[in-house]
Parts: C-alpha cells; structure tokens; sequence
C-alpha cells in the first residue's frame, strides 16, 4: 500500500480565480465579434407576433384614443417599442449569447430614437398648452353673462325643488329594489346616477349592476332587466322593467365585461375619439340611452379640454350616432338631453376664468379680481334644462361669495349673479346648527329666489336616510333661518309651509326683506299633496312600470272587490316597506290586499311580523293596496 502523502502545496484562491478567467462572461469592449442570429427574418417574425398579441392585450385593457391628444396613446406606443425590444432580444437569445447581445444593442437605436420622438412631442405638447403661455385662451374657455335674479328665479317654487340628494336618493332606491322578488339578491342600484328633468319634473336615473361576478355569468345573457327612476320632489321611486316595456334588457352598461362594457362598446365604435365618463339618461318615452361627451384639446396638445359633440348609445341594442355640440345645443328632437357637459368639467371652465382673465401673473401676485367656485356644487332645474350653481368667492378665503353662477348642462351658457353672502357650506351649517337637539343633518342646499330674496333650501335627515323636515337659510345672513318638521307639522306639505313662514318672519325680524308678502310664497298645501301623489310614470305605455312607493296608483292586477268600512281581522302574509313623502310606509298582505299606514300614525305596525294575526281598521276602499287607520297585533 502506498502510503505516500498527496502534495498539498498549492494555493486553492488561485485555482479559483484561474477557474473564474476561463468561463468569465467578456465585457462588451472585449467582444471583437458581432454575430448576425441566423434565421432572422423569422426571429423578426416571432418577435412582431408578440408584440401584436401583448398589444392587442394591452389595448384591450387601456381602451386609448388613436388620438395625438390623447397620453394615453403615447404611452401605449412606448410600451409596444419596449415589448417588440424584449421579445426581439430573447428570441435571439442575446441572454444567451454576448455576441448577439451586442448584435441587439447595435439595431436598438432606431426604436431608442422612435421612444425619444414621441417623449419630445409629449413634452413639447404639454408645454403649448401650460397655463403660463397661455392664460387668456383657458379664461375664454367659458363665456359669462350676467344674469337678473328675479327674472331667472321667479318660476322656480319651493314645492317643486328636489328633496332629495344623490347619496339619498340612491339608498331609497336600494331600498326600493330590496323590496321587488324579481330582482332581489340578483343586482344592486349603482351608485353613479344621473340627475335629469323627466315631464318637467327633477328626478334621478340609475342602472342597476350586478350583484357579483357569479350573478354577472348567471344574468349577462339578457343584461340588467330595468333600471331606476327616483322621483326627487315626490321622493317615489320606480323600478322600470325594460324587458316588459322594451322587449330586452339593458345589454350594454359600465356593469359589462368584455365586448358589452360600456366604454369597451363605445372606443371599438369611435377608435379615435376622446370620450369622457357616458352618463345614464332617459328619452320622454323612458327608453334608456347613454350620453357621452365627445372632447377635444383646444389649447396645446393636452389642455384646454371642451366638448365637442355627443354620442347617444342605445342601452338595449348598442346602436350609438354621433351628434355635433352645435346639433345637441339646437336641434328641439335632442333636447330631452339634460347632461352633455359634466360637472367638474364646467366648474374648472370656471376657475380658469375666474383666476386667469387678467393674466397668469396677476393670478400668482396681485390677484386683483381674481375668484373661483366655492366649495361645493349643486343642480337647478330651470329653462327644462338642468343647470349647475355654485357660489363665487375670492382664491383667499372662502367664508363668504360674491355671488354665484349658474351653468347649463347641455348647452354651456354660463349666468353670473352679483350678490354677496354666505357660502353653501356655512349655510348647510346654520341649518343643522339650528335642529342639532333633534340630531338632523341638513342636504347641500339648493338655490331659490323667495319674493326676490336669494334663499337656500335644504331637506333635514335623520339617521335612517328619510326626510324629517326643511330649512331655509337666507344666502345674505346666515342667521336667518326658518325650519319646519314632519314629526311636529304631521305631513310633508304643513312642514314645508311652515319653514317657509318661519324663514318670512325672521327675514323681517333681521330686517333682511321688510316687504315679503307671505300670500305670494306660501302654495296651497292641497297642491303640494297633488303634487306629491302624482305619478309621472303614468302613460299609456307603461303599464309594467313597477312603483310600490306609490299608494294611490294600482297595479296591473285585478281590482279587488270593494272593502267594506270597519275591521279585518287576518294573518300577515307578507310585509313591505317603503318611504313615502319623507315617512315611513309598511305594507301587510292580509287575504292578498295590501293595508298600508304610516309608522307616524301607528307605531305598533313596526311590531308586526309575518304570520301574525293582526286586526287591520279601515274607512274602506278598493283596489290591492287600501289605507289603515289603525292596525293591532291579536
């Protein structure tokens, strides 16, 4: 056996090291070779297949305008030169290979120069339409006139303004839709709603959307089967079956995926216009459309954004027409069109206006007649049009206007109104401040003209979203305030009335309006009532419309014989709620008629569940919903 001891005279760094040298990746000044990949154009090939299937991925998702105004399609462009790159340069496996990395890096240029392009005309785009450059163009994106109070003002009355705010109205109409078999668990009400006139008559329109991805893949086939239309001077809410009506369901909404989204629909249709946020409206025949704003970049590239024309999208079967502004604004057959122009489109006209008219320095420095919208907006229904105000204040301060503006959805006209007073905010806050022992919370408020005063309305709510009374608050001195309630008033006209006499006497008790007359304000409480229970679904055509808020209209089922006056005694076999005139209403289906009372005027009806036997008083009647009197748990 040999016994002799290996040599271990050797150092192991320098094995490492001479280890290390013989597989080194070169550095690129090392390589004196460039290598073509064979099979190029193949490589090319694959590489543009890639590129136009992570594209059509991408384009799918991001839905840009093929517009130069448009950054979105920059962005979009730059990212399918980087796609094309990466994919070029694995297919030739550059990673693989240090001579045909090189061979990449070298061929790399042209779409490095194509990437620096488009970034120069972003950049150069953005910097023609900055505001430094070009102050006077973004003041003239919005022309003002003056307008005269008492004559603009004057039709508007306090018993037809909305009751109701968005976040409101919608949570009745969640409630309302939670009530119908048909749609329950099935879809939700969304939250984006349109305001609207409807036969002279503010009211709010909102699509419904489905519950979840499960009720999606169980319901899209048909789309959504209605849509809601909430009543905000009646506070009635009406689910509009579509398919009864139309013969089809709501097919095309931001409730979609796929081909059916809504906008997804619209960019396949215009690829190369720039399309602001569709909104949800109705004809005079209730059919369901989408408007769109079609805008444009006036000022620059990318600044100055106006509105340019409409689309109008069929909800039911897609089918879209584009309509220049000029038509929109003019043509009598499009004016049931209320919202063309959104909101915070035109409040930032306005601030442009407001702040630059004398130049953007001015702006900065001396602000001399420099204003801007005050915080908040709201909706008048005026001119069958509906109209955005806002008060007016300087860019210093904003516990009190100058005066406010009004702005016309559909057609831009832009009213200003010299009069000086508190903000919409503080005028909110004076309200609450003056029912805070009840707890209520006051709507943002709504502009009025009472006998020539500027006037706020507002609704009061309590904590279950239901009108609890009204306030007016006069926009010269906040702390003159009038307020009426239902828990005291005892019905939605007599509290109505009574804010109003309230907010009289204190505007003579300040010595605000010394010559109010109290016969020219105050409306025939009857009228108000009329007004309430009126119904303006009711047409020949809508005999499928669905409106349980509203009592006194029958439904398409057979009229039941005439009840005779006294009592009934029977077992509850279904209950419904819902909130009519701002009260609580509960439904109890005894020997199929529904008996229905205010809680106001019972209290024990909250009582009540389904099975029991209830003793029901009543002064008579016909038809399936018939009022109470009284009702007893036996």
């Amino acid at each position: 056996m040999d016994e002799k001891i290996p040599n271990m005279d050797y150092d192991a760094d320098e094995v490492i090291n001479e280890f290390k040298e013989k597989i080194k990746w070169p550095k690129s000044d090392e390589v004196t070779a460039i290598v073509k990949p064979t099979k190029l154009p193949l490589r090319l090939l694959i590489s543009f297949l890639i590129t136009a299937v992570v594209g059509g991925i991408a384009y799918y998702m991001m839905l840009p305008a093929l517009n130069f105004k448009d950054t979105q399609m920059y962005l979009f462009l730059i990212l399918l030169v980087v796609v094309f790159m990466l994919s070029f340069a694995l297919v030739c496996r550059a990673n693989k290979k240090i001579e045909r990395k090189e061979y990449v890096k070298k061929k790399s240029l042209i779409p490095l120069i194509i990437v620096g392009v488009l970034v120069v005309v972003m950049a150069v785009g953005y910097l023609t339409g900055v505001t430094l450059f070009r102050a006077k163009s973004y003041s003239e994106l919005l022309s003002i006139s003056d307008g005269n109070f008492e004559s603009d003002f004057k039709d508007i009355s306090y018993d037809k303004v909305p009751r109701l705010d968005a976040s409101r109205a919608i949570a009745l109409a969640d409630q309302q839709l939670g009530s119908l078999e048909q749609y329950k668990s099935q879809y939700v009400v969304s939250d984006n709603s349109t305001q609207i006139n409807y036969k002279n008559t503010p009211c709010r329109v909102a699509y419904l959307q489905y519950a979840d991805f499960f009720k999606w893949m169980n319901n899209t086939k048909n789309g959504t089967p209605a849509y809601m239309l909430i009543d905000l001077v009646s506070q009635k809410v009406t689910a509009v079956n579509c398919v009864d009506k139309f013969g089809e369901g709501i097919k095309y909404s931001p409730a979609e995926l796929f081909n059916e989204k809504l906008i997804r629909h619209l960019r396949f249709q215009y690829p190369t216009e720039l399309l602001d946020t569709p909104n949800f409206e109705i004809d005079d025949n209730m059919h369901p459309y989408w408007i769109t704003a079609v805008l444009d970049k006036t000022i620059g590239l990318y600044g100055g954004t106006d509105v340019k024309g409409a689309i109008i999208t069929d909800a039911l079967t897609g089918e879209s027409k584009y309509y220049d502004i000029e038509t929109v604004k003019n043509d009598k057959n499009l004016n049931w069109i209320d919202v063309v122009y959104s909101e915070s489109l035109l409040i930032e006209q306005y601030n442009y206006h407001g702040k630059l008219q004398n130049g953007f320095w001015n702006s900065i420095i001396f602000q001399n007649d420099v204003n801007i919208a005050s915080t908040g907006s709201g909706n008048i229904a005026m001119d069958d049009d509906v109209w955005v105000f806002t008060g007016v204040t300087s860019a210093e301060t904003d516990t009190s206007n100058f005066g406010f503006i009004l702005i016309n959805q559909r057609t831009k006209e832009a009213r200003y109104y010299k009069s000086p007073g508190t903000t919409e905010l503080s005028a909110q806050e004076s309200a609450t401040d003056a029912v805070q022992n009840y707890g209520y919370q006051a709507t943002f408020p709504i502009l009025l003209g009472i006998d020539g005063n500027p006037t706020y309305f507002m609704s009061l709510y309590g904590d279950s979203n239901t009108v609890k009374g009204y306030a007016f608050v006069s926009l010269k001195d906040k702390t003159v305030v009038g307020t009426g309630l239902l828990d005291t008033a005892k019905s939605d006209a007599k509290a109505l009335n009574n804010a109003i006499e309230n907010y009289i006497d204190a505007l003579k008790e300040k010595g605000v309006a010394d010559n109010v007359d109290k016969s020219n304000v105050i409306v025939d409480e009857s009228k108000i009532n009329e007004s309430n229970n009126s119904d303006i679904t009711d047409d020949k055509n809508n005999n499928n419309t669905n409106d349980t808020n509203n009592t006194d209209t029958e439904t398409t089922t057979k009229p039941s014989k005439e009840t005779a006056k006294g009592t009934i005694t029977g077992k509850v076999e279904d209950i419904k709620t819902s909130v009519n005139d701002g009260n609580s209403v509960y439904y109890l289906k005894v020997d199929g008629k529904y008996y229905y009372i205010n809680v106001g005027d019972c209290m024990e009806v909250m009582l009540v569940n389904k099975g029991d036997t209830v003793e029901i008083t009543t002064d008579g009647g016909k038809g399936t919903f018939i009022k109470a009197k009284n009702i007893t748990v036996k």
